[in-house]
């Protein structure tokens, strides 16, 4: 998604999630995740059963022991750096010398303890990768699951995801090469293949990708005219995604596909490319049937050829032509005089009127026979 997308989906989003992310960036040390909130409460807790079996049993210690272990454990939630764990040890230890002293040894160990052993044992999940880095410089990059870095003196710079990520972006109000200014939307798939990369040489590689795409395409819809953009999305799709490939390759993230999906234009051309569009699609229309005319007439040349010659043929046409037309209840033919001549309709005409006229009067003959005595 877009820089300001993203950072306004993470102010209104939970805190949960905006902890995760905070812990997965560069600004964050390690992770505090559920499991180190166990290991250090049950630190706490071994630590108080420790000093109980020593000192008598104080009401006092036993509520500012876990006092102070659920204190802790919400504090280095947040903040997650070792700046934040040095400062909370040191007033947490304080505190209980304080109000224990001289039976504060112990829960002052435990305390220590606690807060330097739990954030020390961290976790990457299946598609991520962790690079650590000690006394500023790069020292390992961490798999999926369990692993230890050493308090204060490691840092965890950041959690790659890995998994392909799908990015949109766009380039508002941008002229084409025919100076037609439009605003297209786009979606790019890309992954991280080289986490020690894409942290150690690039700021914000996030930033870094999008803001890149955002210029491949409004340097692609420059080279290209309106139609071109509206008819070959997916060469300009491809064109943008080798753009983007060959520079992100060097940063360890590889660009998989880019897809458009919109193109806006302005209303004005909208309407005058539409009409346009009817024009030519008239114009089509009007080609294909001065096409079929000239066919049919080649057609009715051709068929006089055979006619020309052969009367019984012609003779044969003009019958069924008169049979095709009174074969409709009610029809009436009107041909002209010289194809009555020509094919003898005239005789076949008069023999089908006296047809019909016999049919009318023969009952009128058989009501007077049936008359008689």
């Amino acid at each position: 998604m877009s820089q300001s997308s993203s950072t306004t989906g993470s102010k209104r989003g939970l805190p949960g999630l905006s902890l995760e992310r905070f812990a997965t960036s560069s600004r964050a040390d390690f992770r505090f995740a559920p499991l180190n909130v166990l290991l250090l409460v049950g630190l706490f807790v071994a630590g108080l059963v420790v000093h109980l079996n020593v000192y008598p049993f104080s009401l006092q210690a036993v509520v500012l022991s876990m006092g102070s272990a659920l204190a802790l454990a919400v504090l280095m939630r947040i903040t997650q750096v070792w700046e934040a764990v040095v400062i909370l040890a040191t007033a947490n230890s304080l505190a209980i010398y304080l109000e224990l002293r001289p039976e504060s040894e112990i829960l002052i160990a435990t305390t220590v303890v606690a807060v330097l052993v739990a954030p020390a044992i961290q976790i990457a999940y299946q598609w991520e990768r962790a690079v650590v880095l000690r006394f500023g410089r790069f020292h390992s990059l961490k798999k999926s699951g369990l692993f230890v870095v050493v308090p204060v003196i490691d840092k965890v710079a950041q959690f790659v995801d890995q998994r392909i990520r799908v990015t949109d972006f766009r380039a508002e109000t941008t002229l084409t090469a025919d100076t037609v200014p439009v605003n297209v939307d786009a979606i790019g798939f890309w992954m991280v293949w080289d986490a020690q990369k894409a942290v150690l040489e690039v700021e914000r590689f996030r930033d870094a990708v999008v803001l890149s795409a955002q210029t491949a395409l409004r340097n692609a819809i420059g080279k290209n005219d309106l139609a071109v953009l509206l008819s070959e999305r997916d060469r300009l799709g491809q064109e943008i995604q080798k753009l983007l490939d060959d520079k992100t390759s060097a940063w360890g993230v590889t660009t998989q596909a880019v897809e458009i999906r919109d193109i806006i234009i302005p209303e004005g051309l909208e309407d005058a490319m539409s009409r346009q569009a009817q024009a030519e699609r008239e114009r089509q229309s009007r080609i294909i049937l001065g096409t079929a005319e000239t066919e049919i007439a080649e057609k009715f040349a051709k068929a006089s050829e055979h006619y020309r010659d052969n009367p019984v043929a012609l003779h044969l046409r003009a019958m069924n032509m008169v049979y095709e037309g009174l074969r409709q209840k009610g029809s009436m033919i009107i041909v002209p005089s010289s194809a009555v001549e020509t094919m003898g309709l005239g005789a076949l005409g008069g023999l089908t009127a006296f047809g019909r006229e016999g049919m009318q009067t023969a009952p009128q003959d058989l009501d007077t026979d049936t008359s008689g005595p």
